[in-house]
């Protein structure tokens, strides 16, 4: 464990603000996280700067920004939490470029504002622009791959600042080159949107049928966004604190994506278990894509469990999403992950695997 007087020599040249055993349950939308040094750029010049220091001196970096994604161990985190709070946000006629620690639904609501069409779709997902590109960001049929126009990274092993085109960020699945990766720290993102204010092709039939569209025809950006709030809201999934169904990381499995040659086993599996019923499934580029959230009601985890006085639990509303009704610690919410993926894995065959980015813990 560094020690906060020798941090805050290194970095008082840097802008950063620090503070000291902050709780990092207060920077997650998990609210669970134990303590650790916290220093805060406002700033990309001093977000540079930090890292650059720390790295410098060999201290443990993890970088957080919307923290919407994360899920911390009760024993914190031993290096330095560097809070990436850069918040510029410039409108073009034709695309919005802005910086890593916007907050992500903000820079939506800005373009749809803007008379601008693209990412409307990808309205109420929480946290910062600078996650959207690691994590492929998507929902309701779009992905941020489609939009992104370039990505503004910092080499942490060089100091170079450049920008990078989508055909270098490996983009898939709720995936990039950039997670599970600490050798580049994005600093802005830019994407190209639609100047008629048009939405991007409706793909995702939930989303047509409430906006009244055939799947691949457009709406205007505003009716779209407003159509996905409420559906997403319906699921608890548009932050909300005193709505313990919020507390959570979204999603917290990526639909699982087999094999072809595996498909007809699990389908065999599942009809053995609940019958012979309709399953969603989807074409994908590796395979097959089935429902996590169906995987994971059909094997008997329904809505809720495990029940009122769990202080971790499925959402009430969705049971994609792990909850915190309060009270929970890390290890409860790894607890229950383990138990729901066993579970679905023991009927099914199929392992589900984690989207948040987990520090100090296994699931």
């Amino acid at each position: 464990m560094v020690s906060f007087q020798d941090v805050s020599a290194l970095l008082s040249a840097t802008g950063a603000r620090l503070r000291d055993s902050v709780p990092l349950a207060e920077l997650t939308t998990l609210r669970v996280g134990g303590p650790a040094t916290v220093a805060e750029c406002a700033t990309t010049e001093s977000l540079v700067a930090a890292v650059g220091a720390l790295d410098a001196a060999g201290i443990p970096v993890l970088l957080v920004a919307g923290g919407s994604n994360l899920l911390i161990g009760d024993g914190g985190f031993g290096g330095v939490v560097v809070r990436i709070a850069t918040t510029e946000v410039r409108i073009g006629d034709d695309h919005v470029l802005a910086e890593a620690g916007a907050d992500w639904d903000a820079v939506v609501a800005a373009t749809v504002a803007a008379g601008l069409g693209g990412l409307e779709c990808l309205s109420g997902i929480p946290g910062s622009t600078g996650a959207t590109p690691v994590q492929n960001v998507g929902a309701y049929g779009v992905e941020v791959e489609q939009t992104i126009r370039r990505v503004r990274l910092l080499d942490r092993a060089t100091g170079d600042i450049r920008w990078a085109e989508p055909a270098e960020l490996g983009f898939g699945y709720r995936t990039s080159v950039l997670k599970h990766s600490s050798a580049a720290v994005v600093l802005a993102v830019e994407f190209a949107l639609r100047a008629d204010g048009a939405s991007a092709p409706l793909r995702y039939g939930e989303l047509a049928r409430a906006l009244d569209a055939a799947e691949g025809e457009t709406r205007p950006a505003a009716d779209v966004r407003a159509a996905v709030l409420r559906l997403r809201a319906g699921k608890g999934m548009v932050l909300d604190p005193a709505d313990h169904d919020t507390w959570s990381a979204g999603s917290f499995f990526t639909n699982p994506v087999v094999p072809r040659s595996a498909e007809q086993r699990i389908l065999d599996a599942i009809a053995a278990y609940v019958g012979d019923v309709t399953v969603p499934s989807y074409p994908a580029p590796d395979g097959v894509k089935f429902s996590a959230g169906w995987l994971i009601e059909r094997a008997g985890f329904a809505k809720g469990f495990p029940g009122p006085d769990a202080p971790a639990r499925l959402s009430t509303k969705h049971t994609l999403a792990l909850t915190n009704r309060g009270a929970a610690t890390a290890a409860d919410l790894v607890e229950l992950a383990r138990t729901v993926r066993d579970g679905v894995e023991r009927r099914f065959g199929v392992r589900l695997v984690p989207e948040p980015v987990t520090v100090g813990v296994t699931v």
